[in-house]
C-alpha cells in the first residue's frame, strides 16, 4: 500500500456528539479542503500559515454541509510530517458521513488502522517504540499506565536504547576495522574499555528486563481473587472496595454462585477484584461449579485475599490457620493477604487472640469500612512502584521485552568472548546480532509484517 496519497478518517469516537473531528493527511490535503471550504473572511486556505484555525463552511457545490473550524498543519511541522488538515464539525452522524464522502469523491482514501501514526513513523516524527506508546496512551485507564505511556511517547525508553546502541556501534566499527587490518595484528578497540561498556550495557538491559514484571502489571491491571468460606463477607468487601453495591449481599450462605469482577484504581494502579463462590463441601450442583471456578480464578490471579469470619471462627482459629497454610502450600509463589472480617462485634482480647494465632492478619470490618484503607495500602505494598516514582524506564511492551532478552543474550556472548580472548571476527558476529535486536525496538530494523501487526491494533483515525 502506498503511503504518499491523501488519507481521511474520523479522529473522534464514532457516534453522535457535540463536536466531531475529521482528519486528512497527505500532499493534497490542504488543496482538497480549500476547494470545499468557504472562509467567512474570504481567506485562501492554501496561503495560510501552519498551525492556524479558520472559521467557515464546508460546501458541496452550492450546498452548505456545515459550519466548521479548519485547522491547518503544514509539513514537516505536523503529527504525520505531512500536510494535515483537521475539520471540526458538528457531531451529527449525517454531517460526519457527508463530509467524509465528499472528500472521498474528491480523491482521498479512507485511512487504515493506525495509518496516521504509521506515517509519523515513516517520516521520522516518531520511532517505533514511541509510536507503540501512542496506542498505550490511548488505552491507559489508570494514572500509572498513563505516566509510563507518556514517558515512552516522549522518548524516554527510546533515548536509553539509542544511547546504548550508539556506543556499541562505535566499538563495533573499531572491531570491524581491525578485521580489515588482520594481517598487521593491531587493536583499534581498547579491550578494557570495551569490557566496561559491555558490563554497563548488560546491567541496563537486566534492569529493563526486570522492569517488565512491574510494567506488565501496571499496564494490564492486577487480578485479585477474594476467597473464603460462604457468608464471610466477600461480596460486602468487594462492595466496600468498589464503593458501590456491585455484588449481592445476603445472610444465606452460597449466594454468590459465580465469580463477579470489577476494577478500580488504587494509588494509580489498576486492580481487578474477583469475588468468588464460597469454598465449602456442598451437594448443590450449581454451587459446586462456582467453587470449581473459584480455584480456577485463584490460578489466574496474581494476588489472593483469604477472608474469614472473625466472629464465627473465634473459637476455632487453629482450623482457620491450617486452611490458610493449605492455600499457601498450594500456591507458594502467589502473594496471600489474610483478612479477619466482622471484627466490629469482637472484644479487644479476642482481637489480640486473632493476631497471636494467625500471622500477618489484617483486621477489617467490610460492613463499617474499618481496615479497608489498610488493605489497599497492603495491596500497593505488593507492587514495586519505586521505579515509577523515580521516573525510571519501565518496559510494558511484550515485543520490546522479547527483543531485550535476545539483545541481553548476545551481549552475554560478547562478554564471554572478551573474557576468553575470542577473535575479533567472532566477536563482531555477536555484536551485530545485539545491534539488530536494539534496532528492532526503535524501528531502525523493521519488516512490513511487523509494522502491519503493530499498527493493526490502533484505532482508525490515529
Amino acid at each position: 500500500m502506498t503511503h504518499t496519497d491523501t488519507i481521511i478518517a474520523l479522529a473522534t469516537p464514532s457516534g453522535s456528539g457535540a463536536i466531531a473531528v475529521i482528519r486528512l493527511s497527505g500532499e493534497s490535503s490542504i488543496s482538497l479542503v480549500s476547494k470545499h471550504f468557504k472562509s467567512v473572511s474570504q481567506k485562501d486556505l492554501r496561503k495560510q500559515a501552519t498551525h492556524t484555525i479558520h472559521l467557515g463552511h464546508i460546501i458541496n457545490g452550492t450546498r452548505v454541509l456545515d459550519e466548521v473550524l479548519v485547522s491547518v498543519f503544514k509539513n514537516p511541522n505536523s503529527y504525520t510530517g505531512e500536510d494535515v488538515v483537521e475539520i471540526s464539525c458538528h457531531g451529527s452522524l449525517y454531517i460526519q458521513q457527508e463530509i467524509i464522502q465528499l472528500f472521498l469523491r474528491a480523491g482521498c482514501r479512507m485511512a487504515t488502522a493506525g495509518e496516521f501514526t504509521l506515517r509519523a513513523f515513516l517520516n521520522g516524527k516518531l520511532d517505533l517504540s514511541q509510536a507503540e506508546a501512542v496506542a498505550d496512551l490511548i488505552s491507559s485507564d489508570n494514572e500509572a499506565a498513563h505516566q509510563i505511556a507518556m514517558q515512552q511517547m516522549r522518548g524516554g525508553f527510546s533515548s536509553e536504547i539509542a544511547q546504548l546502541r550508539e556506543e556499541l556501534m562505535n566499538f563495533a566499527s573499531l572491531i570491524e576495522l581491525e578485521l580489515d587490518f588482520a594481517e598487521e595484528d593491531v587493536e583499534f578497540a581498547d579491550r578494557t574499555q570495551f569490557k566496561q561498556l559491555i558490563e554497563r550495557i548488560a546491567f541496563v538491559l537486566k534492569r529493563l528486563i526486570d522492569s517488565f514484571a512491574v510494567g506488565n502489571v501496571i499496564k494490564n491491571g492486577i487480578p485479585v481473587a477474594i476467597v473464603g468460606e460462604p457468608n464471610v463477607g466477600k461480596s460486602t468487601l468487594l462492595n466496600a472496595l468498589l464503593n458501590e453495591d456491585r455484588a449481592i449481599v445476603s445472610e444465606i450462605a452460597g449466594t454468590t454462585r459465580d465469580t463477579i469482577e470489577d476494577e478500580i484504581s488504587i494509588g494509580g494502579i489498576g486492580f481487578r477484584f474477583i469475588d468468588t463462590a464460597g469454598i465449602r463441601e456442598t451437594q448443590d450442583v450449581v454451587e459446586s461449579i462456582g467453587i470449581k471456578k473459584t480455584f480456577e480464578k485463584i490460578e489466574q490471579s496474581q494476588v489472593t485475599i483469604y477472608l474469614f469470619d472473625a466472629q464465627k471462627n473465634i473459637g476455632n482459629l487453629e482450623d482457620v490457620r491450617i486452611e490458610i497454610e493449605k492455600i499457601r502450600n498450594k500456591y507458594p509463589q502467589k502473594p496471600l493477604l489474610v483478612i479477619a472480617n466482622k471484627i466490629d462485634t469482637l472484644e479487644d482480647i479476642q482481637l489480640a487472640e486473632i493476631n497471636n494465632t494467625i500471622a500477618d492478619v489484617l483486621l477489617l470490618s467490610a460492613k463499617t469500612g474499618f481496615g479497608v484503607e489498610q488493605l489497599t495500602n497492603a495491596l500497593l505494598g505488593l507492587i514495586n512502584t519505586g521505579a515509577l516514582r523515580n521516573n525510571d524506564t519501565i518496559v510494558t511492551n511484550t515485543r520490546h521485552y522479547d527483543a531485550l532478552l535476545k539483545a541481553f543474550e548476545e551481549i552475554q556472548k560478547v562478554k564471554e568472548g572478551l573474557e576468553t580472548g575470542l577473535s575479533g571476527d567472532l566477536l563482531a558476529i555477536d555484536i551485530r546480532q545485539a545491534l539488530y535486536h536494539f534496532g528492532e525496538i526503535t524501528g531502525e530494523i523493521t519488516t512490513d509484517d511487523l509494522l502491519g501487526n503493530i499498527f493493526a491494533n490502533f484505532c482508525i483515525g490515529k
